[in-house]
């Protein structure tokens, strides 16, 4: 194994490894340090495993559907050892993939723990390589974040959860309390539901999916609560009231001015993430954090000469794909290219619960907040035919500027998730709600949504 390269990525996750691809591509020597298996967080412990399962979910809940479209099915049944397999399989034929690719372009993967040792230097140990020092012309830290976890709800694996515990679940819990409606508080919420499981959400804000816009989380509860998942806004959890027994966890949650005392067999949670720089070797370079986030510029330049930080540990939009994003910037940088720096406006947000969410720039209240004089376009579901096929509701909003430009995008519904790539190229090349509106979206699609809520934005919606 050589010992000096051009960039090491310390870290193997989406951010590291794409990353990585794209140095090697740019004609740059490549490692990458990972202890654990390529992919990260998102491959093997979030994005991937969590979105077959809701697929599973989602089959599940058309078949019992299928009598209003004539199909009637008897002996439905779900087989969660069979969901768990079809899980791994996925995950395992991704990761061979990402395997693959490191052997495909000569990127060397160092197996075990990395520290910085120094700018320049990563030390690593307790891993399939052994204990050595790499060098490099430039090190990217890339090592992703991990749950949340608050004093008092330290997670068991058994009674109280994170997602990783979640995931790794053998069965469905009888019943689940679930603590922050976030993404993945909602995901899981609206997975185990599906499943059989009684729910209860709890959430601190006044909404669901509180960092979307208003009107979505508004939406997504009139769903959830029809859906029979309890939903709990503007809601406190005490954390010091949480008992464990064999029966599983119970909790005092104070809402609408009284306390209520709720038991259930599995307490998820989902709160946020917090930033892995602990134990990284940070402490040997000039590497600057602000709330635990690595502070970095729109190069992902730290500020250490010769250190480069990209995804979640430097904080923003938690998401696999900004991660990768940035990884591709960092490599062009270090490369001597002048990549564009990422645009935060033109990230989007996927949300995989039933129904879906999808989102881009900012709500209408950010709209507001930020000075801009607005219009907002809101096209129902119920008024598209593709749709009513498929028996969904839910709306496409989109928030535009006095000056002619799109300043969010804002779904939810069914295979949204789909949708919200060709908001996201509008928004890189400048689209107009008059342009959005023109294009021709085939008919009957859902796709039609994003044209008439772009028309709507100034009164010429056609179907509504």
């Amino acid at each position: 194994m050589a010992s000096s390269f051009d960039v090491v990525f310390l870290g193997g996750g989406m951010g590291g490894y794409v990353g990585a691809i794209r140095a090697a591509q740019l004609g740059l020597t490549t490692a990458v340090v990972e202890e654990d298996k390529l992919g990260g967080t998102c491959l093997h412990r979030g994005c991937i495993p969590t979105k077959a399962l809701l697929q599973s979910a989602f089959v599940l809940d058309q078949a019992r559907q299928g009598a209003r479209l004539g199909v009637r099915v008897s002996g439905i049944e779900l087989d969660y050892a069979q969901v768990g397999k079809n899980r791994d399989q996925v995950v395992s034929q991704l990761h061979r993939g990402v395997e693959f690719l490191m052997k495909k372009h000569h990127i060397e993967v160092v197996r075990g723990r990395g520290r910085l040792d120094g700018p320049r230097q990563v030390r690593v140990g307790g891993g399939q390589s052994g204990d050595v020092l790499v060098e490099a012309g430039a090190v990217v830290i890339a090592t992703g974040s991990r749950p949340k976890q608050v004093p008092g709800a330290e997670p068991d694996g058994r009674a109280v959860l994170t997602s990783d515990h979640a995931l790794a679940l053998d069965h469905v819990p009888a019943s689940a309390i679930v603590l922050g409606a976030g993404a993945v508080g909602v995901e899981f919420a609206s997975f185990w539901r599906s499943c059989g499981a009684e729910v209860t959400v709890v959430e601190m804000l006044d909404r669901l999916v509180p960092l979307e816009d208003r009107a979505i989380g508004v939406e997504l509860g009139k769903h959830f609560e029809a859906r029979g998942i309890h939903c709990l806004v503007g809601a406190r959890l005490d954390l010091g009231s949480i008992r464990r027994d064999e029966g599983g966890v119970s909790v005092t949650v104070a809402h609408g001015g009284e306390e209520e005392r709720i038991s259930a067999e599995v307490l998820l949670v989902a709160i946020g993430r917090s930033p892995n720089t602990e134990g990284i070797g940070l402490e040997t370079t000039t590497v600057e954090l602000e709330r635990g986030f690595i502070r970095a510029g729109a190069d992902l330049r730290t500020a250490q000469d010769g250190v480069y930080a990209i995804g979640d540990v430097i904080g923003g939009f938690l998401l696999a794909h900004k991660g990768s994003h940035e990884g591709i910037i960092a490599a062009e940088v270090i490369a001597g290219r002048h990549p564009h720096p990422l645009d935060p406006l033109l990230i989007p947000r996927t949300t995989y619960c039933t129904p879906q969410i999808a989102s881009l720039g900012l709500s209408e209240e950010e709209a507001r907040q930020a000075g801009h004089e607005v219009s907002v376009g809101v096209f129902p579901l119920t008024a598209n035919g593709r749709s009513i096929i498929w028996g969904e509701r839910g709306f496409c909003k989109i928030v535009a500027g006095a000056d002619g430009t799109v300043l969010g995008v804002h779904m939810i519904g069914a295979e949204v998730t789909e949708l919200i790539y060709a908001a996201a190229l509008g928004g890189l090349l400048e689209a107009t709600p008059f342009e959005m509106g023109r294009a021709i979206a085939p008919h009957p699609t859902v796709s039609e949504i994003l044209m008439e809520a772009a028309l709507a934005a100034s009164g010429e919606a056609i179907h509504i």
